[in-house]
């Protein structure tokens, strides 16, 4: 028997209380993040800030940061204490620290900026139409949500294909197809100074975001930008690897993007896509790890899109005519996806 078929009335009001709780908890840390409060924190170290402090620090009410300090302490994200609020050193590294695979500052800025499109879910659940449009800040939130995925691929996916990293550092062209604001090529960039690479998007907002990140990091002599369709990725043997980051499941013909991309990979080269692929099972599901795909899953439904399983990116791989990928499960629960070109 599950616990939770042995749950009395009262064990689940706590359980459900502290879902309603989690909410207000979620646009806390949202506002902590957006307007600098948790960075203010973290700087000021042991000492703290007083509520005066941080609202002045911050260009903010005094009056609004009063109800958030109180808050923030009360939802255990922050101490108040002899006035002075501080913030333990471990979530500041989980909310802030974009290199660390445990970062989830980007969940919560994507998730409360989704959520200002739900306005139409209601008529989502009656009608099954999809929004057809989103605002510019939402691929700008997905961008800050990726910024885990570029951790997951350095720490735990680059270790787990050793030979891959050492051709990289050989040197080679890359592509990162429907890549955003660009942010893993910037840190490809960074990670291994041989490379040439190339992002290809089709979202005019991303394209403009991406050439200014690129610029930006003074790497424009090495990134290029270009605004084409993901059926565009380059030309025919252009590139030593072709990589799909919390992409695939996006675009709506996956076997035939997933050809046109291995078309233009050069015999040696790879093909790599990263995802977080949905639970294969209700017991997964019943994870916090499954709780959260769950609730991605659902954004990803009302604009049209659908995570998938591992047998579907499996299927999409076969439907392309290619060979069987390597994947490797990772500790992280994304999933990644690897086919060598002979």
């Amino acid at each position: 028997m599950r616990q939770s078929d042995a749950m009395t009335i009262d064990d689940r009001f706590d359980d459900l209380i502290a879902s309603l709780g989690g909410f207000h908890r979620s646009w806390l840390v949202y506002l902590g993040i957006e307007l600098g409060l948790f960075t203010r924190l973290r700087a000021a170290g042991s000492s703290g800030l007083t509520t005066h402090e941080l609202a002045t620090e911050t260009d903010c009410r005094i009056e609004a940061i009063e109800t958030w300090t109180w808050a923030a302490h009360a939802h255990d994200l922050a101490t108040l204490d002899g006035g002075r609020l501080t913030i333990d050193p471990e979530v500041a590294v989980i909310l802030l620290d974009e290199t660390h695979p445990g970062f989830l500052g980007g969940q919560f800025v994507h998730a409360a900026t989704a959520s200002l499109d739900w306005g139409g879910m209601l008529d989502f659940f009656r009608t099954g139409a999809p929004i057809t449009q989103r605002p510019d800040r939402y691929r700008a939130a997905i961008e800050r949500l990726t910024a885990q995925d570029i951790a997951v691929f350095f720490q735990e996916a680059l270790a787990a294909v050793p030979q891959l990293v050492a051709d990289l550092m050989a040197g080679g062209r890359v592509v990162d197809v429907h890549c955003g604001g660009g942010r893993w090529l910037i840190a490809m960039a960074r990670r291994f100074p041989a490379l040439e690479l190339v992002g290809v998007e089709f979202e005019a907002d991303s394209v403009v975001r991406a050439r200014t990140n690129v610029e930006n990091e003074g790497l424009a002599d090495r990134i290029a930008i270009r605004e084409a369709g993901v059926m565009e990725p380059g030309g025919a043997e252009e590139f030593d690897l072709a990589y799909f980051q919390y992409a695939l499941h996006q675009l709506p013909d996956a076997p035939a993007v997933l050809r046109a991309a291995w078309s233009a990979v050069r015999p040696g080269g790879r093909l790599v896509a990263l995802d977080w692929p949905l639970p294969a099972s209700q017991d997964e599901f019943r994870t916090r790890h499954g709780e959260l795909i769950a609730g991605m899953q659902l954004d990803e439904l009302y604009q049209g899109t659908a995570l998938a399983t591992r047998d579907q990116f499996l299927a999409w791989f076969a439907g392309a005519d290619l060979p069987v990928p390597f994947m490797i499960d990772l500790p992280s629960g994304a999933s990644m996806f690897m086919v060598e070109r002979p």
